[in-house]
């Protein structure tokens, strides 16, 4: 006998469908084929009431993984800001790097040395472009502060005040 001519020995088997060649599944003949039980609804109800009640539980499991991986993060952020503290300790211990820095922060010099501080040492090119003086004028501004703090003492005087109650 031909494949091609052969018919299937069973109209409901799974391999045999009306359109077994299109590839095509019909909905309804795999539903008939399903054999729904008790033994199967009761499976079910378990998967779903296990679904349910690990959840929360599961929730709670990844809340707590990324907490800790935060948690992980901040101590070695410390753990490197504590070295690099240590590192500065250690440099401050050192008379040569402690006489550099206060020469430059403080302008400290040993007796008898002589400094020349250099007011605009820049390159022209890195001070930028010569800034043309605000105003030619010398104005002075009147202020009569007599007056203005006897203002403020008055105000102050007057204003109400909010009581708590």
């Amino acid at each position: 006998m031909d494949s091609r001519t052969a018919s299937p020995s069973r109209v409901g088997s799974p391999g045999a469908s009306p359109r077994a060649g299109t590839g095509r599944v019909s909905v309804r003949e795999w539903f008939a084929d399903v054999r729904f039980s008790g033994f199967v609804a009761i499976m079910l109800g378990l998967v779903v009431l296990a679904v349910f009640v690990l959840m929360p539980t599961v929730g709670t499991y990844i809340d707590q993984r990324q907490r800790i991986a935060e948690l992980e993060r901040s101590v070695q952020a410390s753990a490197e800001q504590i070295a690099e503290l240590e590192r500065d300790r250690e440099r401050w211990t050192d008379r040569a790097y402690l006489v550099a820095q206060a020469r430059e922060r403080l302008y400290y010099v040993f007796p008898g040395e002589v400094v020349y501080l250099v007011d605009n040492d820049l390159p022209p090119v890195l001070a930028g472009p010569d800034r043309a003086p605000v105003s030619s004028d010398v104005e002075q501004t009147v202020v009569d502060w007599p007056a203005q703090l006897l203002r403020s003492v008055v105000s102050a005087g007057v204003a109400q005040t909010v009581t708590s109650r």
